[in-house]
């Protein structure tokens, strides 16, 4: 017997009750409103579409179609830090141009519950209140990311279901079921003034989901038939050649590997929003008679909000938590856990690091990471891997076993929609410029004119008309680095800094002085003071020397009348001089003034 938890009204109540509202309020008002509009703004031209990120890049997913005086924006996301970036939580997009038209945003419309497309939403709603339309699922995940961020009064949010529409301006936005990794996914098709416009979202081809009904081909069909302006297509996997596997392929990985795996604790990690991915582990563990048990706290939430929304089928006792690990056996657990891309802080990564307060690694341990590199997260899940495998575990990744499968289209699904749509115009969106090139080949090879296929960088602005489409202008655009509770108050000068520090160490000069009519006097140091640069002990020779070359500097300036900066600058100088000579390195010099 299983049983479906009733909903969290304190988590969810907000959303459902503006969904109730806001369906009798775009059944009964806004479509007139919006063929009004609609017929007005075709006294305008041009239609504008540009990405705000997912151009030239893995993450940071966000798009936005401008006519006339309507906005709508289709998803919201975040990426992970590049190399490089010392110390960055997160990376999310340049809002600049949505907050300087506002009054223009008519919503957001989310395509599913991934954090590249969702991650950024809290980020927007502290800048632009505006509605939010998505389906069950993704509205549910975002409801418990805005209550994180303490913003779930500011939400207004609108839970619209696959093959239904909604008027926001002059657009009217229908959402198009569609398969992906994390269920209740969507593509959209925003029927604008100068024609069809279809937004993919992330896709691929599965006749046989977990739950749900497959892909609404037939719907893509259709719009094809009637006649497409715009197609802005996802490019992820288009590198790859032949069809992505059905979901349901790991699902008998993970039977197989519970199978052979009774004398072991299993640990299997995977994005926390594989919601179908999930409900399989549940059920191996129960036929195999084990607990499943969730760790990370985006895991423990998306689990309870897919529980209470009825996307996960959960026999009662079939979940405990930390607490009741104690009284099962190693071989009785299954543990769930976040960190499938070796992220510093996941679960997984701190296991690793044998820094996790309730975990140990142990050699009876079989880990599982059912996912694969987001390209520049290799190194990270490299040194993951080989700490477990340090510690005498059993690691199983993308290689060894088909323990994944990705939820991107590969070439023949998309040769598949593009022969359905038959767009006028494509511009291929979410990937590297690897991915974006090979996507316009694609194309060119099933016939479409060349001049037809649009290659954009980040905030670029495709105008798209009755009689035509070209690249025209830029907006502003960029990235904006998260860093704790800092927003966009680490730039390029404090990165640089941290790049030096890291790399080079730092030399303190600190010196106390005495100015008095123009004239210095050293009255203590000056002390220099290493850190990263030199083991102070063993360079004492190289530590005289950098005090003796200080007090130079400030013997040839003690008569001279220098200001501060002076001063600092010229101990600077001749610091860094000195220091090249006798070591050939670079650190980062801090001279410190002391005026008593």
């Amino acid at each position: 017997m299983s049983v479906r938890p009733n909903p969290d009204k304190s988590v969810l109540a907000q959303w459902q009750l503006h969904h109730r509202r806001n369906r009798q309020r775009t059944t009964h008002t806004n479509y007139i409103t919006g063929r009004i509009l609609k017929l007005a703004a075709k006294k305008n031209s041009k239609l504008k579409v540009f990405a705000l990120g997912g151009l030239g890049e893995i993450g940071k997913n966000i798009t936005v179609l401008e006519y006339g005086n309507d906005i709508i924006i289709i998803d919201c996301g975040v990426a992970f830090p590049q190399d490089g970036m010392l110390g960055i939580d997160l990376v999310i997009p340049d809002f600049t141009y949505l907050v300087q038209n506002a009054h223009k945003i008519r919503g957001l419309f989310l395509t599913h519950a991934h954090e590249d497309h969702i991650g950024s939403v809290p980020y927007l709603l502290r800048e632009v209140n505006m509605r939010i339309f998505g389906t069950r699922l993704t509205l549910g995940l975002v409801a418990n990311k805005l209550k994180e961020h303490g913003l779930s009064a500011a939400a207004e949010m609108t839970c619209i279901n696959p093959g239904e529409a909604i008027t926001a301006g002059c657009f009217e936005v229908e959402f198009i079921r569609v398969t992906h990794s994390v269920v209740d996914s969507v593509a959209i098709a925003v029927d604008t003034p100068v024609g069809m416009v279809i937004h993919s979202g992330d896709f691929k081809v599965d006749f046989t989901p977990i739950q749900g009904d497959p892909m609404d081909l037939q719907r893509f069909a259709v719009l094809g038939d009637q006649g497409v302006k715009l197609f802005l297509c996802e490019s992820t996997n288009v590198l790859s050649k032949g069809y992505t596997m059905s979901e349901r392929r790991v699902g008998r990985m993970f039977e197989q590997v519970f199978e052979e795996s009774p004398n072991h604790r299993l640990m299997i990690a995977m994005f926390s929003s594989n919601i179908d991915r999930i409900q399989q582990v549940i059920t191996s563990a129960v036929q195999h008679g084990r607990k499943t048990m969730f760790m990370g706290r985006s895991m423990i939430n998306a689990v309870k909000t897919a529980g209470e929304l009825g996307y996960l089928d959960i026999p009662k006792g079939a979940v405990i938590d930390i607490h009741e690990a104690r009284n099962y056996t190693p071989q009785q657990l299954c543990i769930v856990t976040t960190g499938s891309q070796g992220e510093q802080m996941a679960a997984l990564s701190r296991m690793a690091a044998s820094d996790h307060r309730q975990i140990v690694i142990t050699p009876s341990d079989k880990i599982i990471i059912s996912a694969s590199p987001i390209p520049g997260n290799e190194k990270m899940i490299s040194r993951v891997i080989n700490d477990l495998l340090k510690l005498g575990a059993e690691v199983i990744y993308e290689g060894m076993m088909e323990v994944h499968v990705s939820g991107h289209a590969k070439e023949e699904e998309l040769k598949l929609m593009h022969a359905l749509i038959r767009p006028e115009f494509l511009l291929p969106i979410h990937g590297e410029y690897r991915h974006l090139k090979h996507h316009k080949d694609l194309a060119i090879s099933m016939g479409m004119p060349k001049d037809n296929v649009f290659l954009a960088d980040i905030g670029q602005v495709l105008e798209v008309s009755n009689t035509g489409a070209k690249l025209n202008g830029n907006v502003p655009s960029g990235q904006v680095l998260i860093d704790g509770l800092g927003i966009g108050d680490v730039g390029n000068v404090v990165l640089r800094d941290r790049k030096h520090l890291s790399e080079d160490g730092l030399i303190i000069a600190a010196v106390g002085i005495v100015a008095e009519d123009g004239h210095l006097e050293v009255v203590s140091g000056p002390d220099i003071i290493s850190r990263g640069f030199v083991f102070v002990k063993e360079n004492d020779e190289l530590m005289q020397g950098a005090r003796a070359c200080v007090k130079e500097t400030m013997y040839d300036l003690a008569n001279k009348k220098a200001d501060m900066a002076t001063i600092r600058n010229r101990i600077r100088d001749d610091l860094k001089e000195f220091i090249w000579k006798q070591t050939k390195r670079n650190p980062m010099i801090f001279p410190i003034l002391m005026e008593l």
